[in-house]
């Protein structure tokens, strides 16, 4: 049986949208009705904790999200296979123009703590997926064998989010718009612990602090090394 109380509270919820975003003192829809130009794409997990949308503060239509586990892109594989994400962002890319292509991990991420600790034999899909970010787990293993697991972890989210961004310059769409200069590419971190919010630097090879912590001490750059 549908619980009530869950219909009443997202009622509730979308009764606030609506005077937030529709009514008619303040209804943004006016303008999307016609279409959307969101100014970024964001490949987000599908983590309940770390909703993009919420994190940037940003406001309807102005973020085209794709959220899978572990939030990976996988290759270029153009087959016959149904590919969710790369339709997405064929999407993006082609149709909508976007200039800015986020991926954005997170600390604690539950999908890159089954590819390194637990053995999910019966997961049908997980495992499959997770695949993806083999070569993440890999260079934890080289450069951090002895490692405590939440180092390795969170070395492998940062790793994950690296090599997902040199998959989408395997999409020929999509280095392409990035030679002409008309796609940038960012690769962010949130750090749930801390409350910040990291940038990799492609030329440091490295995640500096993008929004520095609440608290009074702030994180030091983390380097991944190759």
């Amino acid at each position: 049986m549908v619980s009530q109380d869950l219909l009443k509270r997202f009622s509730a919820g979308f009764q606030r949208f609506q005077k937030t975003w529709y009514c008619p003192e303040n209804n943004i829809y006016e303008d999307l009705r016609a279409g959307q130009n969101p100014y970024a794409l964001v490949v987000a997990c599908s983590d309940s904790r770390v909703d993009p949308v919420l994190l940037l503060d940003a406001t309807p239509g102005d973020l085209f999200v794709i959220r899978n586990v572990a939030n990976l892109v996988p290759p270029y594989e153009p087959d016959s296979h149904h590919h969710g994400v790369s339709a997405a962002l064929e999407y993006a890319v082609r149709h909508l123009r976007i200039e800015h292509i986020m991926v954005m991990g997170h600390a604690k991420c539950g999908g890159f703590t089954s590819l390194l600790e637990v053995s999910h034999s019966d997961d049908e899909f997980l495992n499959i997926w997770m695949s993806l970010a083999c070569r993440a787990k890999a260079e934890v293993d080289r450069t951090l064998p002895d490692a405590d697991p939440d180092e390795r972890q969170r070395a492998c989210e940062m790793w994950g989010v690296r090599f997902s961004l040199d998959n989408l310059m395997g999409y020929p769409w999509i280095r392409e718009a990035v030679e002409r200069g008309e796609l940038l590419l960012h690769g962010l971190y949130f750090d749930m612990g801390t409350g910040e919010l990291l940038y990799f630097d492609a030329h440091r090879e490295a995640f500096v602090p993008m929004v520095e912590a609440c608290a009074s001490a702030g994180a030091s750059s983390v380097r991944v090394r190759r």
